[in-house]
């Protein structure tokens, strides 16, 4: 995909953004996050109220401080920025996610739509459209960085039955896999996703069983290809 020199975006429902608008960061980089940190308390009306360094903390943080908006890396430990997302937005559907990604690819895009945020920004351009991207969701529309996506979001909405590419996986068993592949105990993925050991011991022959394959190692292979851990 090639990217225009001015953002596009395309409204949903639009409105006025909160005067003190509460912003919660989360990347499992402190730079990344210092930067954005820096970048939007120089703007007037913008708080940032808290950060998370990986997506568990993240949904955490975001239930205790209901944050107007929540500024998501995609690719973090524990939970994915989309995974947190769908979280947060069953909890605290008032609450606006914006997703920072390094992928333009469209399945990144569908799959962040699906899980409910509304804005989708590219991490080489958020120097430039950061800001507007927030202050944009925060009214109550989307926003992307590029034309062509932002032509998307409008075909989806347009069309509630819209189906994103083919995932065997439930969103629960996505998660699971993600922990498993990043090598925590069960103990460890039960405590992140407040499940009985059973119950990830289960999900786990599950995984198995289902994708038909053997072992952890075959598990993390198919989580690098799903994009749910980085190789």
């Amino acid at each position: 995909m090639t990217t225009p020199a001015t953002p596009a975006h395309a409204t949903t429902v639009p409105g006025a953004p909160p005067t003190d608008l509460r912003v919660m960061i989360a990347d499992d980089h402190g730079v990344v996050r210092s930067g954005i940190r820096l970048l939007l308390e120089q703007e007037p009306g913008i708080t940032v109220v808290a950060e998370a360094s990986d997506g568990a903390e993240a949904v955490e943080i975001a239930l205790q401080e209901r944050p107007d908006l929540c500024v998501l890396d995609v690719a973090m430990p524990k939970l994915t920025g989309l995974q947190a997302t769908r979280t947060i937005k069953q909890h605290l559907p008032a609450t606006h996610v914006l997703i920072l990604s390094m992928h333009e690819d469209e399945r990144y895009l569908f799959e962040a739509l699906k899980a409910g945020a509304s804005g989708y920004v590219l991490k080489r351009e958020a120097d430039r459209v950061l800001v507007n991207a927030v202050r944009s969701v925060a009214s109550g529309e989307s926003f992307l960085t590029n034309a062509a996506e932002a032509s998307l979001v409008r075909n989806w909405q347009a069309e509630p039955g819209r189906q994103a590419p083919d995932e065997p996986l439930t969103a629960r068993e996505q998660e699971v896999l993600k922990l498993i592949a990043e090598a925590h105990t069960n103990r460890e993925i039960a405590e992140v996703l407040h499940l009985s050991e059973k119950t990830v011991e289960s999900h786990r022959g599950n995984l198995l069983r289902k994708l038909g394959m053997r072992d952890r190692v075959e598990l993390v292979r198919y989580a690098i290809r799903r994009g749910l851990i980085e190789p």
